[in-house]
């Protein structure tokens, strides 16, 4: 990336020379970086927030000396593009401790979807590696959201891992200045128990490879993991997932098997997938893809212990399964279908300590006492509060659902069968019932009981004949939540309808309502939207915008949607919304200095917005390190939806309408071609997901149904990889392979 100047005492810059021509050459910047940054940021950085965005309002032109011409002539960088991924080249160089650089002028006129994927690829994933071993320690127990102020930081370690307590006990020992304690759970590890150390905030233990030397001493070695921005040390639930689909899709194997393998941990020790590693979501999930996850790590390993890893994963997914999402509380017994609906008592202890102010201050005033008094009665357990309790456990399901907060669930979460929750149960249920046909002969073992694929196949049925009668609504062609204690649909129409296509639960018929009624509701300019505006309701001072309803959208949302497109025939559909969301990405990038952030309002298809939580991934200096996890991953994956032609005209940043005008694209919401067929390019994962989904949900039974027994459908017999001539797929499964994205490929061999 960076050419080191040979000789120092040559590459003094003199003076600001003439303007070297234009040639046939490419031309290569000699920086000073000092002298080059100063200039840059006193000249364009005219709002003072170290980035060169449309927002500044400078000349936007720069000279800056020539190599070579040893410094004595210039060339002008012009435009906030140029100039952005100026100051970014020069940043990234510092970082390498550089005080001078050469840098090629192609480097910061490079195609914006080039530059992007490759910063996402080499840069963006390694800033987001956090590691639980001594260097990483040190700065989890820095983070203020692990640690009270003033408080002793905490390390939880699990009642049964001896290896971890010795480890972090003597990791505690070594870092004695950081004054650690190192506290052993408890076997039972009760929401009681779990409230009285709501005080006592602490980061829980991941999974490790643990061996022993020839001398018998414990070598522990945690295991790396990717966290979803900058800001976090954690690992989360089901942010997990979409950023182990863009390791994937960019040969980081090894971190996305690792991610699997904490989430066995987590199951194994606390006994559920957390919504994070800290100590106060002992009692909270997230949104469950564990089976997908594992299979899809399983399908890149090249490892001949496979097999067995592979039952572990699914050994611990079906112990989540029954132990967590289908029973007391979360399992409603009249549909049979799923509720989130954790465990925790009382307040969540790691909100602001004014968040719940204005919901306490009615019971406070009732009683004639100051909000804070009432807060710590309440805690204490010497006020008693049906209304107030019911209040928090709809608060904390809100979070577990992970679309924290939506007026969609505000109130109610706990008591609605939503429709992601029971289409990503549904998804375990055919992945179980698959797996078990195709890698374990049709039974497995698991904790002295035997899984039989025939039995997940009756589960499945009896949700999909559940949510079918509770969840879809046949006038308006959507899946919308149930309330189980009303007994009612609920009326909010939301996006994670189009779960039901990425599980595979609806029948082409209903897909094909579901597709129109889908792209009529949630289509807009940058993507698909979170909700209606009708059902989010009129937005006010005392009501203010929630970030997970309209206008937002979010990178889950889009990819399920792609996935699930695609699979039932609407592949048209899928590319066009896949452009749609891609383009705000490469838009934002382009304009603000490269940023990448965790949402956009995608109506106004823009990241510049007030709203609950902020929108993380905005606030950095001079270069972004990190982007964001799923969004990073959503444009990895999004751009194998892609057409060579798309592909073009997203590098050109022709806007959606334009590009679907000018291209004669089609913008209704008409299949495009049969489920059995596979139009190019294939889409990343495409091919595995069909042969592994064979026979098992609705529309993989009816297209194998349909077809004559040497008539397969061509996804259905080939292999889960294939080779290609795209230089972004990885060298063997498993590599991490950094080589730098080349033009998209014109063949239509596009697969990863």
């Amino acid at each position: 990336r960076f050419h080191a100047p040979a000789d120092d005492s040559q590459s003094t810059l003199r003076r600001r020379g003439s303007i070297d021509d234009k040639s046939h050459h490419p031309r290569r910047l000699l920086i000073d970086i000092a002298t080059i940054e100063r200039a840059i940021l006193e000249q364009e950085d005219t709002n003072g927030d170290y980035q060169i965005t449309i927002e500044d309002s400078g000349p936007k032109v720069l000279k800056v000396p020539t190599a070579s011409s040893n410094g004595n002539r210039t060339m002008e960088v012009r435009g906030t593009y140029m100039l952005s991924n100026l100051l970014q080249e020069m940043a990234l160089a510092k970082d390498c401790g550089l005080r001078q650089v050469v840098i090629d002028e192609e480097r910061l006129s490079e195609n914006p979807v080039n530059r992007l994927s490759r910063m996402i690829r080499t840069t963006f994933w390694n800033g987001l590696v956090r590691c639980m071993d001594e260097a990483g320690i040190q700065k989890i127990c820095a983070d203020p959201k692990n640690t009270k102020p003033g408080a002793q930081p905490i390390i939880y370690v699990p009642f049964g891992d001896a290896p971890a307590l010795e480890y972090y006990t003597g990791v505690a020992r070594d870092l004695a200045s950081l004054n650690i304690r190192v506290v052993r759970l408890p076997r039972d590890i009760t929401p009681q128990y779990v409230k009285s150390i709501n005080n006592q905030f602490g980061i829980l233990t991941l999974a490790a490879d643990v061996s022993y030397d020839a001398g018998g001493r414990l070598v522990y070695k945690p295991l790396p993991f990717v966290v979803p921005g900058g800001r976090f040390n954690e690992q989360y639930g089901w942010d997990s997932y979409f950023e182990a689909l863009g390791l994937l899709a960019d040969g980081r194997v090894q971190l996305a098997k690792n991610m699997v393998d904490n989430f066995v941990y987590e199951i194994k020790h606390y006994g559920k997938i957390l919504n994070a590693n800290r100590s106060y979501y002992l009692t909270r999930s997230q949104p469950p893809f564990l089976t997908d996850m594992a299979l899809k790590v399983y399908d890149a390993l090249s490892d001949p212990l496979r097999d067995e890893w592979l039952r572990n994963a699914l050994s611990a997914a079906i112990t989540e399964y029954h132990t967590v999402w289908t029973c007391a509380p979360r399992l409603d017994p009249v549909t049979g279908l799923s509720c989130y609906h954790p465990t925790g008592i009382g307040m969540p202890p790691e909100t602001e300590s004014t968040h719940f102010d204005h919901i306490v201050a009615p019971y406070a005033e009732r009683l004639g006492i100051d909000v804070a008094e009432y807060k710590r009665l309440y805690a204490a357990d010497a006020i008693h509060e049906p209304e107030l309790d019911a209040y928090f456990v709809h608060d904390r399901a809100v979070r577990e659902s992970g679309h924290d907060t939506t007026y969609r669930l505000e109130r109610r979460c706990a008591s609605l069968a939503t429709v992601d929750l029971n289409c990503l149960l549904y998804r375990y249920e055919v992945d179980l019932a698959s797996a078990i046909d195709l890698h374990f002969g049709g039974s497995m073992a698991t904790d002295g009981h035997v899984s039989t694929s025939a039995e997940w196949r009756q589960r499945a049925e009896a949700r999909r004949t559940a949510m079918d009668r509770y969840l879809w609504n046949e006038s308006k062609g959507l899946y919308f939540d149930y309330d189980v204690e009303l007994k009612e649909q609920s009326a909010y129409e939301s996006v994670t309808a189009l779960w039901a296509l990425w599980a595979g639960c609806a029948s082409q018929e209903q897909a094909a309502r579901l597709v129109d009624a889908a792209c009529r509701r949630f289509e807009a300019a940058g993507g698909l939207v979170s909700g209606t505006e009708e059902s989010r309701g009129r937005i006010t001072l005392l009501r203010p915008n929630r970030q997970w309803d309209y206008p937002y959208g979010w990178a889950p949302h889009q990819m399920l949607a792609w996935c699930g497109l695609y699979a039932y025939g609407y592949a048209t559909v899928a590319r066009r919304l896949a452009y749609r969301w891609l383009y705000t990405i490469t838009r934002a990038f382009v304009d603000f200095n490269g940023v990448v952030p965790e949402k956009f309002d995608v109506v106004g298809m823009t990241h510049r917005f007030q709203v609950e939580y902020g929108n993380v991934g905005v606030d950095f200096k001079m270069v972004p390190r990190e982007g964001f996890g799923w969004m990073n991953a959503s444009y990895q994956v999004g751009l194998t939806y892609l057409t060579s032609h798309m592909r073009r005209a997203l590098g050109a940043l022709t806007e959606p309408e334009v590009f679907f005008e000018r291209a004669g694209w089609s913008t209704d919401a008409s299949a495009s071609h049969t489920p059995a067929s596979t139009p190019m390019p294939v889409p990343v994962f495409a091919m595995a997901d069909a042969r592994r989904l064979r026979g098992v949900t609705p529309l993989h039974c009816a297209l194998e149904a349909a077809l004559s027994p040497t008539d397969s459908p061509a996804y259905f017999d080939m292999p889960l990889t294939a080779t290609t001539d795209d230089p972004r797929t990885p060298a063997s499964p498993g590599s991490d392979s950094t080589a730098d994205d080349g033009n998209t490929p014109s063949t239509t061999k596009e697969l990863l």
